[in-house]
């Protein structure tokens, strides 16, 4: 690999921690079925059969925009470090390039490898980091999902459902079937935010791969 190819593969590498959060943000986005069902006239609401939009009531809760913004907090934290350790690499990078007609093919070759290995290191890194924030993400969401199942069997029971769909499985539904405001209103009086950081895949790799003390006899 040349040395104009490493600093490209180095910049690809940070790029790919920069849509962490982009996942989030499709789940929190309203379900489009919102903006259709206030266009038409409907018919009567069926008797037991309610809907709710799982996605719309956790990006509209207050614990879900809080969820939303930390999350892209930690992004943020994690571009900024990686972008550190990318601009470090391709200044060495460009410097022992400039220093090439001057230094002798074996030095040069041995402070090539030396940085090649460097490079291949913050590439795993970042991947590394790529998969704490999905991981981080999948656990923020799954403690709002805990705090959200209770609630929704709840608000069930409240509005004697027999029957309840998600937003998603429906094309256009009365609106007086929805019962994703009182859901949202319950969870906001229930939690509103929780601390929470970055997940860390690499001490959970170290930590299991220490063998255990063997018993004293």
């Amino acid at each position: 690999m040349t040395i104009k190819a490493l600093v490209a593969a180095t910049c690809v590498a940070a790029i790919a921690a920069s849509a962490s959060s982009a996942a989030f943000a499709q789940a929190a986005a309203p379900a489009p079925a919102a903006a259709a069902a206030a266009a038409v006239t409907h018919g009567p609401a069926l008797p037991g059969h309610c809907i709710i939009s799982l996605e719309g009531s956790i990006g509209s809760s207050t614990v879900g925009k809080y969820v939303q913004t930390r999350l892209q907090q930690i992004a943020t934290q994690v571009q900024a470090e990686l972008k550190a350790e990318d601009t470090a690499i391709q200044n060495e990078a460009k410097t022992l390039e400039g220093q090439r007609a001057t230094l002798d093919q074996n030095t040069f070759e041995t402070r090539a490898s030396a940085l090649q290995v460097k490079a291949n290191a913050f590439q795993r890194k970042a991947q590394l980091r790529e998969r704490e924030l999905q991981a981080t993400q999948q656990k923020a969401l799954g403690r709002v999902g805990q705090e959200l199942d209770p609630i929704i069997r709840q608000v069930y029971q409240q509005r004697q459902c027999s029957l309840l769909l998600t937003r998603d499985a429906v094309v256009i539904a009365n609106p007086a079937m929805d019962i994703s405001g009182p859901v949202v209103t319950a969870l906001n009086a229930k939690i509103t935010q929780f601390n929470f950081d970055r997940e860390r895949l690499d001490q959970a790799a170290a930590g299991a791969q220490t063998p255990a003390t063997p018993p004293r006899r």
